[in-house]
């Protein structure tokens, strides 16, 4: 009697990487308000990135000064993350958490917004003297639907509330052009000044209240007049903010803490390289 050998099962096939890298370079630059720069990128395989939209976070990797771009690690290594740790702090580059503002892979451009404050971070330095050809390196999507972004609101939404500051507004405006046109919205938006206000797609049941620094959203929420039915918040901004205003809502207001969205976008007096070595970054 002859045995038959029963074939090794096939090892799995691990599920394609709903993200990648891209290496970019600038193509445009506006000033939108005094307090942000847009810039468009360019790249030579942008057709393949994707976004959800509304808050779709992407890693954006900048150059350190004197380097002409940063050092990405192969666009094929599932461990990318280690393996940009592993680089020489001083030559790997900077990577920061932004918000795509807008996608045309068919024309191969992706926009972001950068909320400039001067010199004092790495990516507002580079924002505030960006030019056409530089290189920069981005970790995006490559299907529309991936764990980056937030803003999805449950069954049963009502009405929709928005809290925002300057790094923020560009979630803020890809969720309102998204929304549909019937649904209520309340939004309160921390900016500079009166100049950093900006036309943002709105229904005919939006309702956007532009704080100065002569007010903070945690202050006028509390006097600020709700709609009716069931709510969904998204908050995003500043670390200590975003925790003031949830605390309101839950506490105060009673939403249901799990209808309630909120994200640390920065925190004031640390550098995302700071929260990235105690892993809080996002």
């Amino acid at each position: 009697m002859t045995e038959t050998a029963t074939p090794a099962a096939a090892a799995p096939v691990p599920a394609p990487s709903p993200f990648g890298l891209f290496d970019l370079h600038v193509l445009r630059v506006e000033r939108v308000t005094p307090v942000m720069i847009r810039v468009v990128f360019g790249g030579p395989d942008l057709a393949r990135m994707a976004t959800a939209g509304r808050d779709q976070r992407i890693k954006l990797f900048l150059p350190s000064p004197g380097q002409p771009a940063p050092r990405l690690p192969d666009a094929s290594d599932s461990g990318w993350y280690a393996t940009w740790q592993s680089y020489d702090p001083a030559t790997r580059g900077i990577m920061r958490t932004y918000t795509i503002r807008t996608l045309d892979a068919a024309a191969g451009e992706l926009t972001v917004d950068f909320a400039a404050h001067g010199d004092e971070g790495p990516a507002s330095r580079w924002a505030l003297r960006a030019a056409p050809g530089d290189r920069a390196g981005v970790f995006a999507p490559v299907t529309a639907e991936n764990q980056a972004f937030e803003f999805r609101p449950p069954a049963g939404t009502d009405w929709i509330l928005l809290a925002a500051d300057p790094s923020a507004l560009p979630a803020v405006a890809n969720i309102l052009a998204q929304l549909p046109p019937s649904v209520p919205v309340r939004a309160w938006i921390e900016v500079p000044s009166t100049d950093d206000r900006q036309e943002l797609g709105a229904g005919p049941d939006t309702d956007i209240t532009w704080l100065t620094a002569t007010g903070s959203t945690p202050e006028a929420l509390r006097t600020a007049a709700l709609p009716e039915g069931t709510p969904y918040a998204w908050v995003a901004g500043e670390s200590t903010t975003v925790k003031a205003i949830r605390r309101h809502l839950v506490q105060e207001r009673g939403f249901d803490r799990t209808r309630v969205q909120f994200s640390g976008y920065w925190r004031r007096g640390t550098s995302e390289d700071g929260l990235q070595e105690t892993g809080e970054a996002a």
